[in-house]
């Protein structure tokens, strides 16, 4: 498959960042099981990963702005793009050794993703997506499942945990999906859950407390593989509300009705 030019240079960034994880999450197991070894050893990890796309994006577009996880906002001489980037989505399952995380980048343009790509170094799995140009794994065309009932349906959701979200509002979100669907996935990284409803591994998902470097390439993957995504109102604050809905047509639709049912 012909890659776009910027596409090449988004994979040439979370591929070397890649590259870096895989080797550290190598090491993790080999690490004190203590929360300040681990957790400092992947944090640095996380940053060196930032660190080595911001300089890999800044060199190939000089001028684009940048919103990162870590680094936060950088303002560049060019207002009209901007590179948001999660560099280690997954954070909790890298730190116990579990290899579903990912590099996360999207490209923004006037306020609109127009290019994505989620990388998974511990699987070599590679998603690209580009605005009207489909959606891809390892170059592979990709669309969402065709099922049409929720009772057919695996769906993806976040769980909150220790000091992240609202956990009654979870808990009816859950309860109220539970009852519907074939069954409910727990990943970890909400990137690889939009990534999954693009490649039809998962018929939908949902999530709150979510920011823009968790979804930004996801959306759009989603999108060019024939799916249908918005917060959990039906609309397109995503980014301002942190919370989403993916699916193909209609099991986005009931999805959205689902999780707006009142407690029973």
């Amino acid at each position: 498959m012909a890659r776009s030019a910027i596409i090449n240079v988004m994979v040439q960034a979370a591929m070397k960042a890649g590259r870096s994880l895989a080797r550290d999450f190598g090491e993790v197991q080999n690490l004190q099981v203590s929360l300040k070894g681990p957790g400092d050893y992947v944090s640095q990890a996380d940053r060196k990963a930032e660190e080595i796309i911001h300089a890999e994006l800044s060199r190939a577009r000089p001028g684009y702005s940048f919103l990162m996880e870590e680094g936060g906002t950088i303002k560049g001489d060019d207002p009209q793009h901007r590179w948001i980037i999660d560099p280690l989505d997954g954070t909790t399952n890298f730190l116990h050794g579990i290899p579903i995380f990912s590099i996360s980048i999207a490209l923004e343009r006037q306020g609109q993703i127009v290019a994505g790509v989620i990388y998974n170094p511990a699987m070599d799995e590679l998603y690209t997506a580009e605005r009207g140009g489909g959606a891809f794994l390892n170059d592979r065309r990709l669309r969402v499942a065709a099922r049409t009932k929720l009772s057919d349906c695996v769906i993806g959701t976040g769980i909150p945990h220790l000091g992240r979200g609202h956990h009654g509002v979870s808990l009816l979100d859950l309860r109220n999906v539970m009852a519907e669907t074939a069954g409910i996935r727990r990943l970890g990284s909400a990137a690889l859950d939009l990534a999954y409803v693009a490649a039809g591994r998962m018929d939908g998902f949902w999530e709150d407390s979510l920011s823009p470097w968790d979804i930004a390439a996801g959306i759009l993957m989603v999108r060019e593989a024939g799916g249908f995504v918005s917060d959990k109102e039906g609309g397109q604050a995503m980014f301002d509300t942190g919370k989403i809905v993916a699916g193909n047509e209609l099991i986005h639709r009931a999805l959205v009705k689902t999780l707006a049912q009142p407690a029973r």
